[in-house]
């Protein structure tokens, strides 16, 4: 077929290309459009996974956040740490149904969230379970929440320290158990400890009414509830929902400006350990992050890829084995070792003292650019040497292996018969079409840019999002583990969504038109 001719101003014409690359322009941008929408569903199933796997985790965020104390205090302290629990909670959204709806049966009550204390709610749930009256099992609760402040309020002399000391623990282990051979042992004690001193009478009438509400949960048990199925819904008014949009009119002003906007929105929420703004917390650690990951996949394709050719066009050789086995070497030696290692001779004063051992130096941009960037990079040499070093066999040999597939094609014995220099037939004609499955790994670079590499920034104390996500880990930072992990899975999508597109560039016979 002629290409089309096109008729300038100049009266002159010219090729059809516009034409050509109109028509291939449009398949790969409807590729690009139906990639994207995919992308939603696939995101929103990965951030539901994630935030129910967290919220379900051992832990409590707001604890852990106020740094509550087990130690004994007075009634007045109790009270405020309770109610400044509580404020936390809710603030945090905590006291919420975690989803949109759940299936359950019709003895759970959808107010159980509200109880702050994680073990209480767990010791509860076992008991709607067995019994499945709620209405009397949350009265069995607010009486022995009384009861344990009545016990705290009580004024401590040399009559009744002991018989308090005992009380409070017995009255602990009763918020843990649903056990009922355990539960009746327990209030047993709670009798025999108050008897202990004569001016408790207070303790033992709280006691008596907190052992007759759980009697009357026994007594009153429906069980045949917990056999009827049922959807409790919550409408937007759940965690997922307050994390994923916050609770923020489309239209006008915000229901309650104290709350976030939702991750959607760029409100990621608040670090639990360090109390700042996630956002920022990331974006302290972002730059340095990214700027190492990208050093690091310049490096490795930059050498990789020539040396992959190299061994594919000498294959057999000495050479080719030699190096092979060199690069065997170094991938089957661990990071985290090599590491540990290359501080320990090379950064010692001991022995080679090449490198800094650890940080990012002291240098500010006020010293000068060129002796900000000279110290960045003698304190960034050894560490990306380390982070590049094992992925030169896998990258080397996978190019290896997809050259000598291409040189086995007939087009290039063609180019061959015909006369061809061999630097032309590799880097023309063999180089591009081997480059598909160097293009594939390609994606999985994408979420190092935000992940970072944890054992290197710990090795070297870089303060990046590697060290950064570590710390929320041991932590138990939730917020930050949520927002990490959505960014790596957007990355991941993404960097298989430039793969595809590179195929096309890469070799132009790859079509994004429906056949």
């Amino acid at each position: 077929m002629k290409p089309v001719e096109v008729e300038t101003k100049s009266g002159k014409t010219e090729s059809g290309k516009k034409f050509f690359f109109a028509k291939i322009s449009f398949p790969l941008f409807g590729y690009i459009l139906k990639r994207i929408l995919i992308f939603i569903p696939t995101l929103f199933i990965i951030s539901l996974l994630t935030f129910i796997l967290i919220a379900a985790a051992p832990g409590d965020p707001a604890e852990t956040m106020l740094s509550r104390s087990s130690a004994e205090g007075q009634a007045s302290d109790k009270l405020a740490t309770e109610r400044s629990y509580r404020e936390l909670r809710h603030k945090l959204g905590l006291d919420l149904p975690v989803f949109y709806f759940a299936f359950t049966n019709a003895a759970q009550s959808d107010t159980l969230i509200r109880i702050p204390t994680k073990n209480h709610r767990e010791m509860l749930d076992r008991i709607v379970y067995e019994y499945g009256n709620w209405p009397q099992i949350e009265n069995y609760y607010h009486e022995l929440k009384a009861l344990e402040f009545a016990i705290i309020a009580t004024k401590k002399d040399s009559t009744n320290t002991n018989a308090l000391i005992e009380l409070r623990n017995t009255v602990a282990k009763i918020f843990i158990h649903h056990e009922d051979i355990v539960l009746t042992g327990l209030f047993a004690d709670l009798k025999t400890q108050a008897a202990l001193a004569t001016n408790l009478a207070d303790i033992k009438a709280k006691a008596a009414s907190t052992e007759a509400a759980y009697n009357k949960v026994k007594s009153e048990a429906t069980v045949w509830k917990r056999y009827i199925p049922n959807i409790q819904w919550s409408g937007t008014h759940n965690q997922y929902h307050r994390w994923l949009l916050g609770e923020a009119k489309w239209f006008g002003t915000e229901t309650d400006p104290t709350k976030g906007k939702g991750f959607m929105r760029g409100d990621y929420g608040i670090s639990f350990f360090t109390k700042r703004p996630v956002k920022s917390v990331i974006w302290d650690g972002l730059w340095i992050t990214m700027l190492i990951s990208l050093l690091v996949i310049l490096i490795e394709y930059v050498i990789s890829i020539p040396l992959g050719i190299s061994l594919a066009v000498r294959k057999g050789s000495t050479y080719d084995s030699t190096v092979t086995v060199g690069l065997f070497l170094t991938y089957s030696l661990p990071v985290f070792w090599i590491g540990t290692m290359a501080i320990f001779f090379l950064c010692s004063p001991d022995y080679l003292e090449i490198f800094p051992p650890f940080g990012l130096g002291d240098a500010t941009w006020d010293d000068g650019f060129f002796y900000k960037i000279g110290d960045l990079a003698y304190h960034l040499a050894l560490p990306l040497i380390i982070a590049s070093y094992a992925s030169f066999a896998y990258l080397s040999r996978q190019m290896r292996g997809s050259m000598l597939s291409v040189l086995g094609q007939d087009y290039i014995r063609t180019a061959r018969a015909k006369g061809l220099p061999d630097n032309k037939v590799i880097w023309k004609h063999a180089f591009r079409n081997s480059l598909l499955p160097i293009i594939t790994i390609f994606a999985s670079f994408f979420p190092a840019l935000i992940g970072g590499s944890i054992i290197l920034e710990f090795l070297f104390t870089i303060p990046g999002l590697g060290q950064i996500t570590y710390a929320a880990v041991i932590q138990k930072d939730y917020p930050m583990i949520l927002t990490n992990t959505m960014f790596a899975a957007i990355l991941t999508l993404v960097g298989y969504l430039v793969s595809d597109i590179l195929y096309a560039v890469v070799d132009p016979r790859i079509s994004y038109s429906k056949k």
